[in-house]
Protein backbone atom coordinates (compact mmCIF):
# COMPACT_ATOMS: atom_id res chain seq x y z
CA UNK A 1 0.00 0.00 0.00
CA UNK A 2 1.22 3.52 -0.76
CA UNK A 3 0.37 5.95 2.05
CA UNK A 4 -0.03 9.70 1.58
CA UNK A 5 2.95 11.97 2.11
CA UNK A 6 3.80 12.33 5.80
CA UNK A 7 1.65 9.38 6.85
CA UNK A 8 2.25 8.42 10.48
CA UNK A 9 1.70 4.71 11.08
CA UNK A 10 1.90 4.76 14.88
CA UNK A 11 -0.23 7.89 15.21
CA UNK A 12 -2.94 6.35 13.05
CA UNK A 13 -3.22 2.68 14.02
CA UNK A 14 -2.21 3.48 17.58
CA UNK A 15 -5.83 4.58 18.11
CA UNK A 16 -6.84 0.93 17.82
CA UNK A 17 -4.82 -0.12 20.87
CA UNK A 18 -5.48 0.55 24.54
CA UNK A 19 -1.98 1.48 25.59
CA UNK A 20 1.28 -0.22 24.72
CA UNK A 21 0.28 -3.63 26.05
CA UNK A 22 -3.20 -4.10 24.60
CA UNK A 23 -3.70 -7.89 24.39
CA UNK A 24 -5.52 -7.57 21.03
CA UNK A 25 -3.61 -4.80 19.23
CA UNK A 26 -0.08 -3.52 19.76
CA UNK A 27 3.28 -2.73 18.23
CA UNK A 28 5.96 -5.40 18.33
CA UNK A 29 9.16 -3.74 17.22
CA UNK A 30 8.10 -1.49 14.38
CA UNK A 31 5.20 -3.71 13.29
CA UNK A 32 1.59 -3.18 14.34
CA UNK A 33 -0.44 -6.31 15.07
CA UNK A 34 -4.23 -6.37 15.14
CA UNK A 35 -6.31 -9.43 16.04
CA UNK A 36 -9.92 -9.73 14.93
CA UNK A 37 -12.83 -12.11 14.57
CA UNK A 38 -13.90 -12.00 10.94
CA UNK A 39 -16.75 -13.60 8.99
CA UNK A 40 -14.15 -16.12 7.78
CA UNK A 41 -12.83 -16.94 11.24
CA UNK A 42 -10.09 -15.67 13.55
CA UNK A 43 -7.27 -13.70 12.04
CA UNK A 44 -4.43 -11.32 12.75
CA UNK A 45 -3.09 -8.51 10.60
CA UNK A 46 0.38 -6.98 10.64
CA UNK A 47 1.14 -3.55 9.25
CA UNK A 48 4.73 -2.41 8.78
CA UNK A 49 6.73 0.04 6.76
CA UNK A 50 8.86 -1.06 3.84
CA UNK A 51 10.49 2.05 2.46
CA UNK A 52 7.73 4.31 1.23
CA UNK A 53 5.13 1.52 1.35
CA UNK A 54 3.01 -0.09 4.06
CA UNK A 55 2.96 -3.88 3.89
CA UNK A 56 -0.05 -5.80 5.21
CA UNK A 57 0.23 -9.48 6.09
CA UNK A 58 -2.60 -11.68 7.33
CA UNK A 59 -2.58 -14.87 9.38
CA UNK A 60 -5.25 -17.45 10.11
CA UNK A 61 -8.60 -18.19 8.47
CA UNK A 62 -9.51 -14.49 8.52
CA UNK A 63 -6.28 -13.38 6.83
CA UNK A 64 -7.84 -12.58 3.46
CA UNK A 65 -10.70 -10.62 4.99
CA UNK A 66 -8.27 -8.51 7.03
CA UNK A 67 -5.82 -7.91 4.19
CA UNK A 68 -8.66 -6.76 1.94
CA UNK A 69 -9.55 -4.16 4.57
CA UNK A 70 -5.98 -3.25 5.47
CA UNK A 71 -6.07 0.20 3.79
CA UNK A 72 -9.12 1.20 5.84
CA UNK A 73 -7.69 -0.26 9.05
CA UNK A 74 -4.45 1.65 8.47
CA UNK A 75 -6.42 4.89 8.00
CA UNK A 76 -5.50 5.21 4.33
CA UNK A 77 -9.17 5.62 3.35
CA UNK A 78 -9.60 8.58 5.71
CA UNK A 79 -11.04 11.51 3.75
CA UNK A 80 -9.62 14.93 4.71
CA UNK A 81 -11.55 16.79 2.01
CA UNK A 82 -12.36 20.28 3.22
CA UNK A 83 -10.55 19.97 6.54
CA UNK A 84 -7.71 22.35 5.68
CA UNK A 85 -10.22 25.10 4.93
CA UNK A 86 -12.04 24.49 8.22
CA UNK A 87 -8.77 24.29 10.17
CA UNK A 88 -7.85 27.76 8.93
CA UNK A 89 -10.54 29.15 11.27
CA UNK A 90 -8.11 28.84 14.20
CA UNK A 91 -4.33 29.28 14.03
CA UNK A 92 -3.57 26.41 16.40
CA UNK A 93 -5.83 23.97 14.58
CA UNK A 94 -4.33 25.06 11.26
CA UNK A 95 -0.83 24.40 12.64
CA UNK A 96 -1.81 21.00 14.05
CA UNK A 97 -3.46 20.04 10.76
CA UNK A 98 -0.15 20.79 9.03
CA UNK A 99 2.25 19.23 11.55
CA UNK A 100 0.12 16.13 12.21
CA UNK A 101 -1.26 15.68 8.69
CA UNK A 102 0.00 12.11 8.77
CA UNK A 103 -2.41 11.07 11.53
CA UNK A 104 -5.34 9.34 9.83
CA UNK A 105 -8.50 7.84 11.33
CA UNK A 106 -8.73 4.05 11.00
CA UNK A 107 -11.91 2.29 9.94
CA UNK A 108 -12.08 -1.26 11.29
CA UNK A 109 -15.71 -2.15 10.61
CA UNK A 110 -15.60 -4.25 13.81
CA UNK A 111 -18.00 -2.71 16.32
CA UNK A 112 -18.35 -5.00 19.32
CA UNK A 113 -14.65 -5.25 20.27
CA UNK A 114 -14.41 -1.46 20.47
CA UNK A 115 -17.72 -1.22 22.29
CA UNK A 116 -16.55 -3.73 24.89
CA UNK A 117 -13.51 -1.60 25.60
CA UNK A 118 -15.48 1.65 25.69
CA UNK A 119 -17.97 0.28 28.22
CA UNK A 120 -15.12 -0.83 30.47
CA UNK A 121 -13.67 2.69 30.19
CA UNK A 122 -16.84 4.36 31.47
CA UNK A 123 -16.30 6.66 34.48
CA UNK A 124 -13.10 5.04 35.77
CA UNK A 125 -9.40 5.85 35.60
CA UNK A 126 -7.38 4.66 32.62
CA UNK A 127 -5.52 2.15 34.77
CA UNK A 128 -8.74 0.66 36.12
CA UNK A 129 -10.18 0.44 32.61
CA UNK A 130 -7.07 -1.25 31.22
CA UNK A 131 -6.94 -3.82 34.03
CA UNK A 132 -10.60 -4.71 33.50
CA UNK A 133 -10.22 -4.86 29.72
CA UNK A 134 -7.07 -6.99 29.74
CA UNK A 135 -8.53 -9.40 32.30
CA UNK A 136 -11.78 -9.72 30.32
CA UNK A 137 -9.90 -10.42 27.07
CA UNK A 138 -7.72 -13.08 28.68
CA UNK A 139 -10.70 -14.71 30.38
CA UNK A 140 -12.93 -14.88 27.30
CA UNK A 141 -10.52 -14.63 24.37
CA UNK A 142 -8.13 -17.15 22.87
CA UNK A 143 -4.73 -16.80 21.27
CA UNK A 144 -4.75 -15.21 17.83
CA UNK A 145 -3.19 -16.93 14.80
CA UNK A 146 0.25 -15.74 13.81
CA UNK A 147 3.75 -15.59 15.27
CA UNK A 148 3.18 -13.01 18.04
CA UNK A 149 3.14 -14.40 21.55
CA UNK A 150 0.26 -13.46 23.84
CA UNK A 151 -1.77 -11.77 21.10
CA UNK A 152 -5.41 -12.52 21.88
CA UNK A 153 -8.59 -12.54 19.88
CA UNK A 154 -11.25 -10.13 21.20
CA UNK A 155 -13.92 -11.96 23.22
CA UNK A 156 -16.85 -13.36 21.28
CA UNK A 157 -20.04 -11.43 21.96
CA UNK A 158 -21.94 -14.67 22.66
CA UNK A 159 -19.56 -15.58 25.49
CA UNK A 160 -19.94 -12.16 27.12
CA UNK A 161 -23.73 -12.12 26.73
CA UNK A 162 -24.21 -15.43 28.53
CA UNK A 163 -21.74 -14.81 31.38
CA UNK A 164 -23.24 -13.88 34.76
CA UNK A 165 -22.34 -10.39 35.94
CA UNK A 166 -20.33 -11.64 38.91
CA UNK A 167 -17.76 -13.20 36.55
CA UNK A 168 -16.51 -9.66 35.88
CA UNK A 169 -16.29 -8.72 39.56
CA UNK A 170 -12.71 -10.01 40.10
CA UNK A 171 -11.67 -7.80 37.17
CA UNK A 172 -12.80 -4.69 39.05
CA UNK A 173 -16.03 -4.31 37.05
CA UNK A 174 -19.09 -3.41 39.09
CA UNK A 175 -22.55 -4.72 38.22
CA UNK A 176 -23.59 -1.55 36.36
CA UNK A 177 -20.86 -1.84 33.72
CA UNK A 178 -21.05 -5.64 33.65
CA UNK A 179 -24.77 -5.54 32.93
CA UNK A 180 -24.27 -2.87 30.25
CA UNK A 181 -21.61 -5.02 28.64
CA UNK A 182 -23.84 -8.08 28.68
CA UNK A 183 -26.76 -6.14 27.18
CA UNK A 184 -24.52 -4.79 24.43
CA UNK A 185 -23.15 -8.26 23.72
CA UNK A 186 -26.69 -9.60 23.34
CA UNK A 187 -27.32 -6.93 20.68
CA UNK A 188 -23.93 -7.31 18.99
CA UNK A 189 -25.22 -9.00 15.84
CA UNK A 190 -27.70 -6.17 15.19
CA UNK A 191 -25.09 -3.54 15.96
CA UNK A 192 -22.55 -5.06 13.58
CA UNK A 193 -25.09 -4.76 10.75
CA UNK A 194 -25.28 -0.96 11.07
CA UNK A 195 -24.18 0.61 7.81
CA UNK A 196 -23.38 4.09 9.07
CA UNK A 197 -22.00 5.88 12.08
CA UNK A 198 -25.35 7.59 12.66
CA UNK A 199 -27.27 4.31 12.60
CA UNK A 200 -24.78 2.67 14.97
CA UNK A 201 -24.95 5.62 17.37
CA UNK A 202 -28.75 5.46 17.42
CA UNK A 203 -28.80 1.72 18.12
CA UNK A 204 -26.03 1.82 20.71
CA UNK A 205 -27.55 4.68 22.70
CA UNK A 206 -30.88 2.81 22.78
CA UNK A 207 -29.16 0.25 25.03
CA UNK A 208 -29.43 1.05 28.74
CA UNK A 209 -26.04 2.18 30.04
CA UNK A 210 -24.67 3.46 26.72
CA UNK A 211 -24.62 7.20 26.14
CA UNK A 212 -23.11 9.63 23.65
CA UNK A 213 -19.58 9.35 25.08
CA UNK A 214 -19.43 5.59 24.59
CA UNK A 215 -20.98 5.77 21.13
CA UNK A 216 -18.53 8.45 19.97
CA UNK A 217 -15.54 6.49 21.22
CA UNK A 218 -16.75 3.55 19.15
CA UNK A 219 -17.74 5.15 15.84
CA UNK A 220 -14.59 7.26 15.59
CA UNK A 221 -12.48 4.24 14.66
CA UNK A 222 -15.08 1.64 13.65
CA UNK A 223 -16.55 3.92 10.96
CA UNK A 224 -13.70 6.42 10.77
CA UNK A 225 -16.15 9.16 11.80
CA UNK A 226 -14.17 12.44 11.91
CA UNK A 227 -17.03 14.34 13.57
CA UNK A 228 -17.50 12.03 16.58
CA UNK A 229 -17.06 14.11 19.75
CA UNK A 230 -16.88 12.35 23.12
CA UNK A 231 -19.47 14.41 24.97
CA UNK A 232 -19.32 13.64 28.68
CA UNK A 233 -15.56 13.08 28.84
CA UNK A 234 -13.72 14.09 32.02
CA UNK A 235 -10.78 15.76 30.25
CA UNK A 236 -11.65 16.65 26.64
CA UNK A 237 -13.88 19.71 27.35
CA UNK A 238 -11.05 21.22 29.39
CA UNK A 239 -8.50 20.40 26.71
CA UNK A 240 -10.60 22.01 23.98
CA UNK A 241 -11.35 25.09 26.10
CA UNK A 242 -7.68 25.54 26.94
CA UNK A 243 -6.36 24.93 23.42
CA UNK A 244 -8.89 27.03 21.53
CA UNK A 245 -9.80 29.76 24.01
CA UNK A 246 -7.09 29.67 26.73
CA UNK A 247 -9.77 28.83 29.30
CA UNK A 248 -8.52 26.40 31.93
CA UNK A 249 -11.89 24.71 32.32
CA UNK A 250 -14.83 24.07 30.06
CA UNK A 251 -18.01 22.01 30.01
CA UNK A 252 -19.59 20.07 27.16
CA UNK A 253 -21.60 23.07 25.97
CA UNK A 254 -18.50 25.26 25.77
CA UNK A 255 -16.55 22.49 24.04
CA UNK A 256 -19.22 22.09 21.36
CA UNK A 257 -19.40 25.88 20.91
CA UNK A 258 -15.65 26.09 20.30
CA UNK A 259 -15.70 23.09 17.96
CA UNK A 260 -18.67 24.36 15.92
CA UNK A 261 -16.49 26.00 13.21
CA UNK A 262 -15.04 22.55 12.48
CA UNK A 263 -18.36 20.77 11.99
CA UNK A 264 -17.79 17.56 10.10
CA UNK A 265 -14.29 17.20 11.57
CA UNK A 266 -14.85 18.06 15.24
CA UNK A 267 -13.63 14.68 16.43
CA UNK A 268 -10.57 15.03 14.24
CA UNK A 269 -9.69 18.28 15.98
CA UNK A 270 -9.86 16.49 19.34
CA UNK A 271 -7.61 13.73 17.98
CA UNK A 272 -5.09 16.33 16.80
CA UNK A 273 -5.04 18.00 20.22
CA UNK A 274 -4.32 14.63 21.81
CA UNK A 275 -1.65 13.82 19.21
CA UNK A 276 0.08 17.09 20.04
CA UNK A 277 0.00 16.31 23.77
CA UNK A 278 -2.05 19.40 24.57
CA UNK A 279 -3.82 19.33 27.94
CA UNK A 280 -5.42 21.86 30.25
CA UNK A 281 -3.65 22.85 33.47
CA UNK A 282 -4.31 20.43 36.30
CA UNK A 283 -5.53 21.52 39.70
CA UNK A 284 -5.81 19.34 42.79
CA UNK A 285 -4.98 15.66 43.28
CA UNK A 286 -5.41 12.94 40.69
CA UNK A 287 -8.44 10.69 40.84
CA UNK A 288 -7.77 7.77 43.15
CA UNK A 289 -7.72 4.24 41.78
CA UNK A 290 -10.34 2.08 43.44
CA UNK A 291 -10.65 -1.67 43.71
CA UNK A 292 -13.41 -3.85 45.09
CA UNK A 293 -12.34 -7.01 43.31
CA UNK A 294 -11.53 -8.81 46.57
CA UNK A 295 -14.76 -7.94 48.32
Amino acid sequence: MTPPEGYHLAGSVGMLAMGRHDPCARFVGGTFWYASRTPDGPGSLSLERDGASIVATGHGPGAGWLVDRAPAIAGLDDDLTGFAELAAAHPLVAELARVHRGVRLPTTGQLFPRLLRAILEQKVTGKEAYQAYAATVRRFGELAPGPVERLFMPPAAEAIATAPYWVFHPFGVEQRRADTLRRAAAEAARLERCATSAEATKRMTAIVGIGPWTAAEVVRTVYGDPDAVSVGDYHIPNTVAWALAREARGDDARMLELLAPFMGHRGRVCVLLESAGIAAPRFGPRMTIRSFARF
